[in-house]
């Protein structure tokens, strides 16, 4: 699997490694037992302090999703075909969940938009895209031109039912 970083993203650089890694799980990419590239390769091929891939394997093992020793390294302790997880990580995730959703919907996303998104972002990391995998941009981009349609369609009603009314009144 590769890692890739953005050192100009606003998205700090060990969340970053994480949240790939997370990804790479979710698609089935990484298993249960894979082993990782060690903090020292890892922060040598990116360039960066390994404090920085210490803190991002630090949070994968609290949140269960990675273990470390001395004889095998950092390996991946979880993966889609897992056991149900605790109740408190169980509980942890739809915090997290609620949070991100709450966030598109602050940023003025339809309901409908939150949940396509979802949906497609389930398919694709189940390997149920049907053939075709769109991004999450793409899908708001798309949902977003159906509202201003209807929007537009909208405002053009109303113009109409406006001059319909003006011209009753003559």
């Amino acid at each position: 699997m590769d890692i890739d970083i953005d050192p100009l993203s606003p998205t700090p650089l060990y969340q970053q490694i994480r949240d790939a890694i997370v990804r790479g799980i979710g698609r089935g990419e990484l298993h249960q037992g894979d082993t990782l590239a060690s903090v020292r390769s890892l922060a040598g091929a990116f360039g960066i302090n390994p404090a920085t891939v210490t803190k991002a394997y630090g949070q994968l093992r609290s949140e269960g999703l990675l273990e470390s020793n001395a004889k095998m390294g950092s390996f991946i302790a979880r993966d889609r075909t897992s056991d149900t997880p605790e109740r408190v990580v169980v509980d942890q995730w739809h915090d997290h969940l609620v949070t991100l959703l709450a966030e598109g919907l602050a940023q003025g996303l339809s309901a409908d938009t939150v949940l396509q998104s979802c949906q497609t972002i389930v398919r694709t990391m189940a390997g149920d895209s049907h053939g075709t995998v769109n991004s999450t941009a793409d899908t708001l981009a798309a949902t977003n031109e159906q509202a201003d349609r209807a929007a537009t369609a909208s405002a053009g009603q109303t113009t109409d039912k406006q001059t319909e009314h003006h011209h009753d009144m003559d």
